[in-house]
């Protein structure tokens, strides 16, 4: 059974939800005019709590949408997010629709500033990364009265739509890879866990994994900030010094992954003999390394073209019923770090 269309927010349900004119809450959304503090501050909590974002479009436009998808992502430095823009901007391309890209550096307070800014030059929908929100965030997505997809993970509740990979099912399947191939001492080295929940649920659904193989992780070593191959090389190099006799390292990404390989293979470890490396998203830009990592397929190019295709569903045909979530299934590949269990 498909759901009711939302209504956007309107100046009057913030003037019902806070007790004053919507003379009055025009004025203090534009800052102008006499308002009283107490009042501002009655009519800005009011409009914050409901999620309602300001249209900052004049005129005859007030009541139309612009032909922008917002496109929120952590960060365009990361090489995963790249990709997941080209399958957006391949599906997008043909159509009148056209992607604005919003970076959130991973900071709940970020993305809501963010979110508030686009919202209000009125998209025809939102693609953003991620299944946790804050809850300002939460009710402007909920509220704009638009097509909304998450991307990326599908471990969770979307507010509309959801598009992505189970990573806490793909830190399982890694997991029992790793025990199959007879490693037991094994190491996690990446990003605190804290501000990436994916990295986060990867982590869990690993270890989840090992414990009912009757293994626990032996050691760790995070970082707070960017993500480099020097960064890779750099905690490689502390969690063997500190932990010498680990078999394994599984790290968060392919990147520090990728920088630990080549650390290790300059100091001439035996890989995958003695020791197995295996990291996550399966980056194309690390094909030339001299040996190939074992990775897994984050799925990043299909996660955008399919959020897209559904952005532009959605839009041609308002009345199309969400399609809840879609959830891929990523491939590990073995490459050369790992043994074959």
């Amino acid at each position: 059974m498909s759901k009711p269309p939302i209504r956007p927010l309107t100046l009057r349900d913030v003037s019902e939800a806070s007790g004053v004119s919507e003379m009055t809450v025009s004025r203090v959304l534009r800052n102008r005019g006499d308002v009283s503090e107490a009042t501002r501050q009655k009519v800005l909590l009011a409009a914050k709590r409901m999620g309602y974002v300001p249209n900052k479009i004049a005129g005859a436009l007030a009541s139309q949408r612009v032909n922008l998808v917002a496109v929120i992502i952590p960060s365009m430095s990361n090489m995963v997010f790249p990709e997941v823009m080209t399958g957006i901007s391949r599906v997008l391309e043909t159509s009148p629709l056209q992607p604005v890209v919003g970076i959130t550096d991973y900071q709940p307070e970020k993305e809501e500033k963010v979110l508030y800014e686009m919202l209000s030059w009125r998209p025809s929908g939102v693609i953003i990364a991620g299944l946790e929100h804050s809850d300002a965030s939460r009710a402007m997505l909920k509220a704009s009265g638009i097509p909304v997809v998450e991307i990326m993970d599908t471990d969770g509740t979307p507010i509309d739509a959801a598009v992505g990979i189970s990573h806490r099912r793909a830190g399982r399947e890694m997991g029992k890879s790793i025990l199959r191939a007879g490693y037991r001492k094994i190491g996690f080295l990446g990003t605190r866990l804290g501000a990436d929940h994916r990295a986060r649920k990867r982590f869990e659904g690993f270890t989840e994994a090992l414990a009912k193989g009757g293994v626990e992780i032996a050691d760790t070593e995070f970082y707070t900030r960017g993500s480099a191959l020097g960064k890779g090389r750099e905690m490689t190099q502390q969690i063997l010094a500190r932990s010498p006799e680990l078999d394994c390292l599984y790290y968060s990404n392919d990147i520090v992954g990728a920088g630990g390989l080549l650390w290790m293979m300059e100091q001439g470890y035996d890989i995958p003999g003695s020791i197995g490396l295996a990291g996550f998203n399966d980056v194309e830009l690390l094909q030339g390394l001299p040996r190939k990592l074992a990775t897994m397929d984050s799925c990043r190019s299909e996660i955008g073209r399919q959020a897209a295709e559904i952005i532009l569903e959605r839009v041609e045909a308002p009345d199309t019923p969400p399609r809840g979530k879609v959830e891929l299934t990523p491939r590990i590949n073995f490459g050369d770090t790992l043994r074959m269990g």
